[in-house]
């Protein structure tokens, strides 16, 4: 307690040392700066000092004003009350960041620039004393700050901070400087300058003369700290081209391309397009380029080259491309398409074809089946088929460009080495003709430019068996007037003069070959060689009313007025050794059908008609048939055809004329008809009567046996006469005459007797009739029997039967008369009454 109240007691006898100490203390306190380790200390320097410079904002040295120099981390010591300390936290980049400076005070930035001028010294704009002394202009800055920590002094530097510029993969950045030395007049990109290290060394960009616009280079995929006051920076796509695609480039700057040309020449070392610089250093010229890009990715300027992405060209199988060039020296006067030039790889290398003279205009070589990176805008690629010939074809080719046919020449003469067409440049170099060509196509695909050559199908020619080929050549040497004068008189019937018009010659004349083709296929230009098919075999030729005939049948008028129509058919045939002459004298089978056999032998039948009438020409029908094949027959070999045959298949009269003539048949074929029934008749008639001989062949029999034996009884007595005779020599030749008279008498009276019994019932029969006979003998028997009392009026049985009237009667008589033969009755009583009534006539 003592020790308190001393220490207050002395402190209020020595306060003045108290006070001191207190002024000491606040002012020590004052003067030291403690600066933290992430801290700058901003000075303001309040008293005692000089002014800034007119213009000044930031004060240097013992000047009055906030100073330039800053305090770092530590402790340091100020005067308190001539300056005033303010604390700041450092400045801090962080990683993809940049700091943009802008200087409050320095120097004015010289006319014309944007930009300060780089010092020296500063120590990334830290030490802003030495950025002042150094020259350091006022205004955007073209350093940029790094990421770090930085103890800058905002009073003197305007920091922005600003993102790292990030260029991705697949793309490019594009640059504009704002500042920089104006573009040269006519040019609109800047020109590549080095040490700037991809725009991020602003100051070895302006130092080195880099050209304020845009920038002819561009910033690869990366991380990039580009001061974006100074450059601006576009991103854009790196140029991709797919597979099956080709990049089309067009440049934006760039010498000009000579007059006359379109697409400019080709320099080195631009990799691809890639390196913008190279191109304008090494020449590129402005324009559409000749090279092309292939697949791939390209870091190419968008702004410099244009790119277009086009498809490669794809020539599929069975085509074929042709190809239009647009760029390249003239055509020759008179030739239709360009020539061809070595090395241009199928037109993928543009580059070559131009500097090896390729031509502008339509291109002989063609592009065969594949993928071809051309540049479309240089070639015009056409696809059209391929030529396919099919089996049982033949390809006729025109040439459309070459040196001119010669005068009379129809067919181009045959040169070798063009490939089938295919390789067009061998068929100009070896002086192919233009026009018709007279090799052919055989069935096959063929990649034939169609600038080049036209081809037209056409069928094979087909000689089958039973045909020969008369060949017709249009090419070849003409004969001889010797050769014409021996053809004519070798032909049938030809004159000199028509051996001179119409000639066969032999192979390689000009005409009718004389050789004929036999069957086969031939590949034929029918330009050159016209074909005639001859058959050989029998040809028949109709004339009728069938819908499938070629004529109708003929009609022709009689003698007396009628028309006829005659169905005619024709055989005719043509030898293989004279159809050349045939095709000489005719043309063709169809000619001579038409032109000759048709007229000749419609003539021939009217002709024929004329002098018959209508009913003598169809009843004299094998007689006009032998005719008109006489004189078809004549009349064709005058054509070098033999006729077969000429058949009258059918003759039709007017239907009125047959009306009558069937008429008058039928009338004729009742008389014959009435004739044939009265022919019957007497044949019945005669046929009866044989029938009654037959019924009455007994009686004739016993007629014949009366004979007999009145012969036989003759020549008994005869030889009984002789024997008496004999006998009786010795009584006197008196007495043998007498006895022979007396036979010969009895002879003679049986024989008269059987004969007038035999001529009595021959006279009765053909009188009356047989049936008649022996109804007559049937009656007298009756009569007999019922004198007799042997028949019964009323019959007990009634008899019917399928034979005559006499025969039922001889049935029911013989039932009524059990006990009596009634044929012997008959058979004895025919001759007896036959007898008996020459006896009563003589009675």
């Amino acid at each position: 307690m003592y020790d308190a109240v001393a220490l207050f007691s002395w402190i209020a006898h020595h306060y003045y040392y108290f006070l001191a100490f207190t002024v000491l203390v606040i002012l020590l306190w004052n003067s030291v700066v403690v600066v933290g380790g992430n801290e700058i200390a901003l000075i303001e320097r309040r008293w005692f000092g000089s002014k800034m410079p007119q213009g000044r904002v930031v004060a240097l040295g013992k000047e009055v004003g906030i100073q330039a120099r800053t305090l770092g981390p530590g402790l340091h010591f100020l005067i308190p009350f001539i300056y005033k300390a303010t604390k700041s936290v450092f400045t801090e980049i962080l990683e993809n960041e940049i700091g943009l400076i802008e200087s409050v005070d320095g120097s004015a930035i010289p006319s014309g620039r944007i930009f300060a001028a780089v010092v020296a010294g500063h120590n990334s704009f830290q030490d802003g004393e030495t950025f002042i002394k150094n020259g350091g202009q006022k205004g955007p800055q073209i350093e940029v700050l790094p990421p770090g920590k930085y103890r800058i002094n905002p009073y003197l530097f305007k920091l922005t901070k600003g993102s790292v510029t990030e260029i991705k993969d697949f793309e490019i950045g594009i640059v504009e400087s704002v500042d920089g030395v104006a573009i040269p007049e006519g040019k609109i990109f800047a020109q590549a300058v080095a040490g700037h290290s991809s725009f991020q060394n602003g100051e070895a960009f302006i130092t080195n003369s880099g050209q304020k616009g845009p920038q002819i280079e561009i910033i690869p995929p990366g991380n990039y700290r580009i001061n974006p006051y100074l450059f601006k920076v576009t991103k854009g796509e790196a140029t991709k081209i797919n597979e099956g695609e080709i990049g089309l480039v067009e440049s934006a700057d760039g010498s000009a391309i000579p007059a006359g040309r379109i697409f400019a020449n080709v320099v080195p070392g631009h990799n691809s397009f890639q390196s913008g610089q190279d191109f304008i250093k090494s020449g590129g010229q402005k324009g559409p380029q000749t090279e092309i890009l292939p697949p791939g990715v390209y870091r190419i300027h968008p702004n410099l080259f244009k790119i277009t992405k086009a498809a490669a060209v794809v020539i599929a199988k069975g085509e074929v491309g042709m190809v239009t060039a647009q760029d390249g020296a003239p055509i020759p006067m008179g030739r239709l398409l360009a020539q061809s030039v070595q090395g241009h790889s199928n037109y993928e290398n543009g580059e070559a074809f131009l500097k090896n003279g390729g031509q502008k205009g339509p291109q002989i070589d063609v592009l065969l089946p594949g993928t071809y990176r051309i540049n479309l805008n240089l070639f015009q690629v056409q696809v059209a088929p391929a030529v396919v010939i099919e089996a049982n074809k033949v390809g006729l080719v025109t040439a459309l460009d070459g040196i001119p046919l010669p005068e009379r020449e129809y067919v181009a003469s045959p040169i070798s080495g063009h490939n089938d067409y295919q390789d067009g440049s061998a068929f100009l170099t070896k002086q192919g003709q233009r026009g018709p060509q007279l090799d052919v196509l055989r069935p096959g695909t063929y990649y034939i430019n169609p600038f080049m050559f036209s081809v037209e199908l056409d069928d094979v020619a087909v000689i089958e068996r039973g045909q020969v080929g008369v060949v017709v050549s249009n090419v070849g040497e003409d004969p001889t007037e010797e050769m014409k004068k021996r053809l004519g008189s070798s032909q049938n019937g030809a004159t000199e003069e028509e051996g001179k018009e119409k000639y066969v010659v032999p192979t390689g004349f000009r005409g009718i070959q004389e050789e004929v083709a036999g069957p086969g296929r031939y590949y034929l230009n029918r330009r050159a060689f016209m074909v005639y098919v001859i058959d050989t075999t029998n040809i028949t030729i109709d004339w009728d009313d069938q819908e499938d005939t070629r004529f109708d049948q003929l009609t022709v008028i009689s003698k007396d007025g009628f028309p006829i129509q005659v169905s005619v058919k024709v055989v005719i045939r043509v030898r293989p050794d004279q159809a050349p002459y045939m095709v000489a004298k005719v043309g063709s089978i169809d000619n001579l059908i038409q032109h000759v056999i048709h007229p000749m032998i419609d003539s021939s039948f009217r002709n024929q008609a004329s002098t018959a009438s209508a009913m003598n020409f169809l009843q004299s029908r094998s007689e006009e048939q032998t005719k008109a094949e006489n004189r078809a027959r004549t009349d064709l070999e005058r054509y070098h055809v033999e006729c077969v045959s000429v058949l009258i298949c059918q003759i039709r009269l007017p239907e009125e004329l047959m009306q009558t003539q069937t008429k008058r048949i039928i009338a004729e074929q009742q008389q014959e008809m009435y004739k044939m029934e009265q022919r019957s008749q007497a044949e019945r008639t005669e046929m009866e009567k044989m029938r009654a001989t037959a019924d009455q062949q007994p009686t004739l029999v016993a007629s014949e046996i009366a004979v007999k034996v009145a012969t036989q009884k003759k020549t008994e007595m005869i030889t009984l006469a002789e024997g008496t005779a004999e006998s009786k020599a010795l009584e006197g030749v008196g007495e043998g005459k007498r006895l022979k008279a007396i036979g010969d008498g009895e002879a003679s009276k049986i024989a008269a007797i059987g004969e007038a019994t035999a001529q009595a019932y021959s006279k009765q029969q053909e009188a009356i009739g047989e049936e008649a006979i022996k109804q007559i003998k049937i009656v007298e028997l009756i009569s007999t029997a019922i004198e007799n009392g042997n028949i019964k009026i009323v019959p007990d049985v009634l008899v019917t039967g399928g034979g005559t009237a006499t025969d039922g009667l001889m049935g029911m008589l013989t039932k009524l008369l059990p006990g009596v033969d009634i044929p012997a009755l008959v058979k004895k009583s025919a001759p007896s009454a036959s007898a008996g009534r020459p006896e009563s006539g003589r009675a």
